[in-house]
């Protein structure tokens, strides 16, 4: 072993320190957690309700579901995998597995704070889709709308902060609401999806439908895909991990989002609704009566609620960590804050500059975590001391191609990326395993309650 691998007798920093891997006694088969957890995330109705976007016009239906599949495969293989491979291993969240890529100071913010401060960016789509949603189910106007915005992100962050048990022991029925949602849609359109033609051949449009997708799947689960680490903790073996990410990301993205679409295309091909309207709750509006989708919309947002509470639950733990001396209340406050913001204001509505910021975000983090585990032999090296040069570098360059299409939006002179998600990943992967390679990590700390090595 060379010495820049030998871990150092430095003191570790307080919440290391005191870091308890989860055993293996606490843990549980894939379809009792994982799978069904994650497939919750995509059976929200902010994810698959719009996610046919422009793709369907540009490219048809088949390109569309291609990129839906590949952009599956790509959650599952490159985001998830290496992250949940990792907490199953060594039992240890987020926020401690991160530190051999960011180091023991550096992955407080990275992805510790970061990944508390996007919740509140998930809080703020949910608050506007929800607002939104519950304004038609009750045929109310704009005023109600910000009022429902801004009760609806209160009331959830202050639930995720007093009373998140309570929301968990209803949410795993919730989620029965969406899918039977998505039936009536195939039910209603699916027969005639196959039948859709694109208004206009667009040149290239195969493929542009297929980077459109895998960019905007990809970009809503970067966060998740971070996140597998806290799931693989969970995890019993690695088969636990793989089954519950093919499970509960890949079967899930493609039975959520392959319906939405095929619902939309059907609807567009029998003229139900216009070639420009993707949303597809728009074309059960069509052939539903007005009560029947009015308690459609306040299902749909009711199934919604458990999600929003998580994200302040999340939120509160991660500052809790990086900022231990600062109450909860005030941290996630100020956050709740932002999100309503967010929400009246309409920016939480702009999806794909949302998705393009997480993904931007995330990319890189997932990348760089995956190239740290290959590099150290598929197992996680441990703390490194501070910063953590080699990945610090790599997020930076990795954030900014991922988010590039946002400042293409405002300079059209800053080249677009497709797939930026993805683009982002693989920058964050290649540059970390460049600088690595080249010496620039700082040392390993020992660590006491491992139960990932002999």
């Amino acid at each position: 072993m060379s010495t820049d691998t030998i871990p150092t007798s430095s003191p570790l920093p307080d919440y290391l320190a005191s870091a308890t891997p989860n055993p293996p006694a606490n843990r549980a088969p894939w379809y009792s957690n994982t799978a069904p957890t994650f497939a919750g995330v995509f059976l929200w109705f902010v994810f698959w309700n719009s996610i046919s976007g422009n793709g369907l016009s540009v490219g048809g239906l088949l390109a569309s579901l291609a990129g839906i599949a590949i952009g599956a495969l790509i959650c599952h293989f490159l985001f998830y995998l290496a992250p949940g491979l990792l907490g199953m291993k060594t039992g240890l969240p987020l926020y401690v597995v991160g530190t051999s890529t960011f180091g023991s100071i550096g992955g407080l913010i990275m992805p510790g704070f970061l990944m508390g401060a996007l919740q509140f960016g998930w809080l703020g789509v949910n608050a506007y889709g929800s607002a939104d949603a519950l304004m038609q189910g009750f045929g109310g106007d704009k005023n109600m709308f910000y009022a429902l915005a801004v009760v609806w992100a209160a009331l959830a962050a202050f639930v995720g902060l007093k009373g998140i048990q309570y929301v968990a022991k209803v949410a795993t029925f919730l989620p029965i609401i969406p899918l039977a949602v998505l039936i009536i849609g195939l039910a209603l359109f699916g027969g005639s999806a196959f039948s859709y033609k694109p208004a206009a051949v667009v040149e290239s449009g195969g493929l542009t439908a297929i980077l459109t997708m895998v960019g905007t799947i990809v970009g809503f689960f970067g966060t998740a895909g971070a996140a597998g680490v806290d799931f693989g903790t969970n995890s019993r073996d690695a088969n636990d991990v793989k089954m519950g990410g093919l499970v509960g990301v890949v079967a899930a993205i493609i039975l959520t989002a392959g319906i939405s679409v095929l619902v939309v295309a059907g609807a567009r091909a029998t003229g139900a609704i216009p070639e420009d309207e993707s949303l597809m709750t728009a074309a059960l509006k069509v052939k539903l009566s007005d009560g029947f989708y009015k308690a459609i919309m306040i299902g749909l947002t009711l199934a919604s609620f458990p999600g929003a509470c998580f994200s302040s639950f999340i939120a509160a733990n991660s500052f809790k960590t990086v900022m231990p001396k600062v109450n909860p209340l005030v941290s996630v406050g100020i956050g709740t804050l932002v999100s309503i913001v967010l929400a009246v204001t309409g920016l939480a509505a702009n999806l794909p500059s949302v998705f393009g910021i997480i993904g931007a975000s995330f990319g890189p983090i997932c990348g760089a975590m995956t190239a740290d585990y290959i590099l150290n032999g598929y197992r996680w090296s441990g703390p490194r001391a501070g910063f953590n040069p080699a990945g610090w570098l790599a997020w930076a360059v990795g954030f900014f191609v991922g988010v590039m299409p946002n400042l293409h939006a405002a300079v059209p002179a800053i080249p677009d990326v497709p797939a930026a998600p993805v683009a982002a990943y693989i920058v964050g992967f290649v540059l970390y395993f460049v600088f690595y390679k080249a010496g620039l990590k700082s040392s390993l700390l020992a660590m006491p309650q491992r139960i990932d090595v002999a």
